[in-house]
Protein backbone atom coordinates (compact mmCIF):
# COMPACT_ATOMS: atom_id res chain seq x y z
CA UNK A 1 0.00 0.00 0.00
CA UNK A 2 1.11 2.93 -0.89
CA UNK A 3 1.89 6.13 1.69
CA UNK A 4 0.85 9.66 0.69
CA UNK A 5 1.96 12.89 1.59
CA UNK A 6 0.01 14.82 4.02
CA UNK A 7 -1.43 18.40 2.39
CA UNK A 8 0.38 20.64 4.61
CA UNK A 9 -2.16 23.57 4.28
CA UNK A 10 -3.81 24.10 7.41
CA UNK A 11 -7.35 25.19 7.58
CA UNK A 12 -7.60 28.98 9.16
CA UNK A 13 -9.79 29.48 11.93
CA UNK A 14 -11.80 32.21 12.35
CA UNK A 15 -12.64 33.72 15.21
CA UNK A 16 -15.82 35.59 15.20
CA UNK A 17 -15.31 38.96 17.70
CA UNK A 18 -17.92 39.59 20.17
CA UNK A 19 -19.42 42.83 20.27
CA UNK A 20 -18.99 45.14 22.56
CA UNK A 21 -22.27 46.25 23.63
CA UNK A 22 -23.06 48.44 26.57
CA UNK A 23 -24.31 47.47 29.82
CA UNK A 24 -26.01 49.94 30.40
CA UNK A 25 -28.18 49.54 27.29
CA UNK A 26 -31.95 48.94 27.47
CA UNK A 27 -32.98 45.30 25.89
CA UNK A 28 -36.04 43.85 25.66
CA UNK A 29 -36.61 40.46 27.14
CA UNK A 30 -40.29 39.16 26.39
CA UNK A 31 -42.26 36.09 28.06
CA UNK A 32 -41.71 33.21 26.61
CA UNK A 33 -43.65 31.22 29.44
CA UNK A 34 -47.49 30.56 28.87
CA UNK A 35 -48.43 32.47 31.96
CA UNK A 36 -47.35 35.19 34.49
CA UNK A 37 -43.89 35.20 34.81
CA UNK A 38 -41.75 37.06 37.66
CA UNK A 39 -38.02 37.30 38.19
CA UNK A 40 -36.60 39.59 41.04
CA UNK A 41 -33.23 40.40 40.53
CA UNK A 42 -30.37 39.39 43.11
CA UNK A 43 -28.82 42.47 42.15
CA UNK A 44 -30.78 45.54 42.57
CA UNK A 45 -33.88 43.64 44.16
CA UNK A 46 -36.31 44.63 41.35
CA UNK A 47 -38.78 42.93 40.51
CA UNK A 48 -39.81 42.21 36.89
CA UNK A 49 -43.38 40.77 36.01
CA UNK A 50 -44.90 39.85 32.67
CA UNK A 51 -48.40 38.67 32.62
CA UNK A 52 -49.05 36.41 29.92
CA UNK A 53 -46.63 34.85 27.13
CA UNK A 54 -45.42 37.45 24.44
CA UNK A 55 -45.55 40.26 26.88
CA UNK A 56 -42.33 42.65 27.27
CA UNK A 57 -40.11 43.92 30.02
CA UNK A 58 -37.16 46.57 29.24
CA UNK A 59 -34.20 45.39 31.11
CA UNK A 60 -30.26 46.80 31.11
CA UNK A 61 -28.02 44.73 29.76
CA UNK A 62 -25.79 44.29 32.93
CA UNK A 63 -29.33 42.87 34.42
CA UNK A 64 -29.75 40.45 31.83
CA UNK A 65 -26.21 39.46 32.34
CA UNK A 66 -27.13 38.93 36.52
CA UNK A 67 -29.86 36.83 35.53
CA UNK A 68 -28.02 34.65 33.36
CA UNK A 69 -25.70 34.12 36.56
CA UNK A 70 -27.80 34.44 39.02
CA UNK A 71 -31.21 32.41 37.67
CA UNK A 72 -30.02 30.53 34.30
CA UNK A 73 -33.17 28.79 34.10
CA UNK A 74 -35.15 31.68 32.40
CA UNK A 75 -32.64 31.06 29.55
CA UNK A 76 -32.31 27.30 29.29
CA UNK A 77 -36.31 26.94 29.56
CA UNK A 78 -36.69 30.13 27.05
CA UNK A 79 -38.88 31.81 29.21
CA UNK A 80 -36.94 35.22 28.74
CA UNK A 81 -37.01 35.46 24.87
CA UNK A 82 -34.84 37.78 23.33
CA UNK A 83 -35.08 38.63 19.60
CA UNK A 84 -31.65 40.49 19.45
CA UNK A 85 -28.56 38.05 18.16
CA UNK A 86 -25.58 40.22 19.32
CA UNK A 87 -27.45 40.52 22.55
CA UNK A 88 -28.01 36.88 22.94
CA UNK A 89 -24.27 36.12 21.99
CA UNK A 90 -23.10 38.86 24.54
CA UNK A 91 -25.01 37.02 27.03
CA UNK A 92 -23.07 33.56 25.85
CA UNK A 93 -26.58 31.94 25.93
CA UNK A 94 -26.15 30.80 22.02
CA UNK A 95 -26.51 27.28 23.01
CA UNK A 96 -30.44 27.86 24.40
CA UNK A 97 -31.63 29.84 21.89
CA UNK A 98 -30.25 28.17 18.90
CA UNK A 99 -33.61 26.24 17.94
CA UNK A 100 -36.13 28.08 20.00
CA UNK A 101 -39.00 30.00 18.88
CA UNK A 102 -39.66 33.45 19.33
CA UNK A 103 -43.25 35.11 20.04
CA UNK A 104 -43.90 36.36 16.67
CA UNK A 105 -42.82 32.98 14.84
CA UNK A 106 -44.28 30.35 18.01
CA UNK A 107 -47.69 29.91 16.44
CA UNK A 108 -46.27 29.03 12.89
CA UNK A 109 -46.02 25.52 14.37
CA UNK A 110 -49.24 24.45 14.52
CA UNK A 111 -48.98 25.39 10.16
CA UNK A 112 -46.53 22.56 9.93
CA UNK A 113 -46.74 18.79 8.76
CA UNK A 114 -46.45 16.12 11.06
CA UNK A 115 -42.93 15.35 10.28
CA UNK A 116 -41.72 19.01 10.74
CA UNK A 117 -43.67 19.51 13.55
CA UNK A 118 -42.16 16.69 15.48
CA UNK A 119 -38.93 17.67 14.25
CA UNK A 120 -38.84 20.85 15.55
CA UNK A 121 -40.12 19.49 18.80
CA UNK A 122 -37.53 17.58 19.59
CA UNK A 123 -34.87 20.52 19.66
CA UNK A 124 -37.04 22.14 21.54
CA UNK A 125 -36.17 22.99 25.83
CA UNK A 126 -38.49 21.53 28.01
CA UNK A 127 -39.45 25.20 28.54
CA UNK A 128 -40.29 25.56 24.87
CA UNK A 129 -41.89 22.12 25.27
CA UNK A 130 -44.32 22.86 27.73
CA UNK A 131 -45.33 26.30 26.63
CA UNK A 132 -46.00 24.44 23.61
CA UNK A 133 -48.31 22.24 25.04
CA UNK A 134 -50.00 24.82 26.76
CA UNK A 135 -50.51 27.01 23.96
CA UNK A 136 -51.74 24.17 21.81
CA UNK A 137 -54.13 23.31 24.34
CA UNK A 138 -56.04 26.72 24.09
CA UNK A 139 -56.03 26.67 20.08
CA UNK A 140 -57.55 22.81 19.93
CA UNK A 141 -60.00 24.47 22.42
CA UNK A 142 -61.04 27.42 20.21
CA UNK A 143 -61.01 25.92 16.80
CA UNK A 144 -58.09 27.27 15.71
CA UNK A 145 -55.92 23.78 15.19
CA UNK A 146 -58.45 21.12 14.64
CA UNK A 147 -56.05 18.44 12.03
CA UNK A 148 -56.04 15.35 13.95
CA UNK A 149 -52.74 15.08 11.89
CA UNK A 150 -51.04 17.85 13.76
CA UNK A 151 -52.62 17.58 17.20
CA UNK A 152 -51.26 13.68 16.72
CA UNK A 153 -47.74 14.79 16.01
CA UNK A 154 -47.70 17.26 18.56
CA UNK A 155 -49.31 14.64 20.99
CA UNK A 156 -46.20 12.38 19.87
CA UNK A 157 -43.34 14.85 20.22
CA UNK A 158 -44.57 16.65 23.44
CA UNK A 159 -45.85 13.29 25.36
CA UNK A 160 -48.95 14.48 26.44
CA UNK A 161 -52.23 14.04 25.49
CA UNK A 162 -53.97 17.45 24.32
CA UNK A 163 -57.78 16.19 23.82
CA UNK A 164 -59.40 13.68 25.88
CA UNK A 165 -60.54 10.87 23.69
Amino acid sequence: MAKTANNTDTEKKIYRVKKNLDPNMIVTIKNGFQGRLVYQSKKTGETFIWEEFGDEQDMELSEAKAARNSSKKFFINNWFLIDDPEVIEYLGVEQYYKHALNSENFDEIFNKTAKEIKEIISQLSTGQKRSLAYRAKQLIEDGTVDSIKVIKALEDGLGVELILR
